[in-house]
């Protein structure tokens, strides 16, 4: 009895001339030196696919080795530096999966690109959460091939070019971070590891987190980390455009394709080239749009709206943020799932501010440095104003719904209004809540609001950071109660509260609440 043979994979169907393959267009040439200092391994045991791919490769100046055998490519793997790879990701002997691991553990700046002749959703997520940088379906054309490939070698030249420069800034400036972030919160920290973590890769990351958290500078400290940092970072916000200025702005647009459209625009993505695009606000865009986003990133094509042919390929990263809920987006049908599991191969949470409560005086100094040389310029560098316990004690106390953007505008607020050399106090914050408590006591002392009214008690906040936040704001509100209900007598007020006067004046301090009773003469005590 004869044993059934699996047919080998169909073989991609190449045209090579004498002279190599064409430049990829939209991508800038390469030179026949860098060409061939580019260093290529193919992995897969179909003989046929493996040497076509490997002669096109060559006749266009690359180096390059193939393996038909896993153990063979393994044994290659750990004791050579590759460039590319190409990798079959169901081998015999050894799993791709195993093979990929292997390669960016020896050399984790290798680009590979995942070959199967069975695609599907699932392997192509897990290849590329597990590092790989494409994912290729067999068969495939010469001119799929030849895009992809040209996208991967534009991006070894950019890694190049970009290394050169963080190794220039290393030089000036130590180990500083190009972007810098402030935050030892522990939720924030990891949240920054991760980010870490994924920026030398080109894996595509998805950014959650409330509005005015800070996912666009977690963007920023990712690009800034890459291999693709020598090249720009463009950022889109899809809510802030209708859908067809929006599809023309990401896709560019040719002569005639709508009404003003009087010449060919290139889009953003053909300005990302080389860089990463960030989409802000992804869930705003439309299903139609998403589909052609879809396509790009799968394919590095770009379609400009009006034409009916390829204008360019571009090789870009994608980093997407949102402050609702993509889950939710996929299950009501309003974000594509192909769509959402290609750009989510990283996830990252941005916690709110309110949950970072050892940061909330970091940032406000570093705000009130920043806006003082901002406003008054460097002439009063001296004399930038501090913070004081009270307005630290207020700062957190605050539920902060605007985030670290509403943190800014507070300061900023201050900033503006303050003296040079001056304390900012709580009642120089103008987020107003504890200021109109206070008024509101001292014009009717008998029908203040209990210091026992109800608090707002945001969600996912911590234990010990809600028993910060309450305390204060107890303190805060009880004192206010007290003294309005003593009519700004601070010794009855104290007896009231059964503590001594200089107690009572320490708590008022610490709160900012000494300037209800200044213009009031307190009566001796009996």
């Amino acid at each position: 009895m004869s044993t059934p043979v699996t047919p080998p994979h169909r073989a991609p169907h190449f045209h090579p001339t004498a002279t190599g393959a064409p430049e990829v267009i939209g991508l800038p040439p390469l030179s026949p030196q860098i060409k061939a200092n580019i260093r290529f391994l193919i992995v897969d045991d179909d003989r046929t696919l493996r040497e076509s791919c490997a002669n096109l490769l060559q006749i266009d100046g690359y180096q390059v080795t193939v393996a038909g055998r896993g153990d063979e490519a393994l044994e290659l793997l750990l004791h050579r530096r590759f460039d590319i790879v190409l990798l079959d990701l169901y081998m015999s002997d050894v799993s791709g999966y195993e093979l990929l691991k292997a390669a960016l553990e020896n050399t984790p700046e290798t680009l590979i690109i995942m070959m199967t002749g069975n695609p599907s959703v699932a392997s192509s997520v897990e290849a590329l959460r597990l590092g790989a940088w494409d994912y290729l379906p067999k068969p495939f054309s010469a001119t799929h091939f030849q895009i992809l490939i040209g996208r991967a070698v534009h991006t070894v030249s950019v890694a190049s070019e970009s290394k050169e420069q963080q190794d220039e800034f290393a030089k000036e400036h130590g180990n500083s971070d190009r972007v810098q972030v402030l935050g030892v919160a522990p939720v924030f920290r990891r949240a920054i590891d991760l980010a870490r973590r994924v920026a030398p890769t080109d894996a595509s990351v998805f950014i959650t987190g409330a509005s005015g958290s800070g996912k666009e500078l977690i963007a920023q400290f990712i690009h800034a980390h890459s291999r693709r940092s020598s090249k720009p970072l463009v950022a889109l916000n899809c809510a802030a455009l209708p859908e067809a200025l929006l599809e023309s702005e990401m896709f560019g647009h040719v002569k005639g394709a709508f009404t003003g459209a009087v010449r060919d625009k290139a889009g953003l993505l053909e300005s990302a080239n080389g860089g990463t695009l960030f989409l802000d606000e992804l869930l705003e865009m439309s299903k139609p749009t998403q589909a052609k986003l879809l396509r790009v990133i799968q394919d590095g094509v770009v379609r400009r709206v009006g034409s009916e042919t390829t204008d360019a390929v571009v090789n870009v990263r994608f980093i997407a943020a949102t402050n609702g809920d993509p889950d939710e987006a996929v299950k009501s049908g309003a974000l594509r799932e192909d769509l959402y599991y290609r750009l989510r191969v990283v996830p990252i949470y941005v916690p709110r501010l309110q949950n970072r409560q050892e940061d909330i005086p970091l940032l406000a100094n570093h705000f009130l440095n920043y806006y003082w040389r901002a406003h008054r310029g460097t002439d009063h560098k001296n004399a930038v104003p501090t913070l004081s316990e009270s307005a630290i004690r207020a700062l957190r106390a605050h539920a902060w719904p605007g985030n670290i953007r509403e943190l800014q505008n507070v300061i900023e607020h201050a900033v503006v209004l303050l003296e040079p050399g001056a304390e900012l106090r709580a009642e120089d914050l103008p987020f107003g809540r504890s200021q109109a408590e206070m008024d509101d006591a001292a014009s009717a002392p008998t029908g203040s609001p209990s210091p026992l009214a109800a608090v707002n008690m945001p969600f996912e906040e911590t234990y010990h950071v809600a028993r910060e936040r309450l305390l204060a704001e107890f303190e805060r509100r009880y004192l206010t109660w007290l003294v309005a209900q003593a009519g700004n007598n601070i010794s009855r007020a104290a007896r009231i509260a059964a503590v001594d006067r200089t107690t009572l004046y320490r708590l008022m301090e610490r709160h900012g609440l000494q300037r209800m009773v200044a213009a009031v003469s307190p009566e001796p005590e009996n």
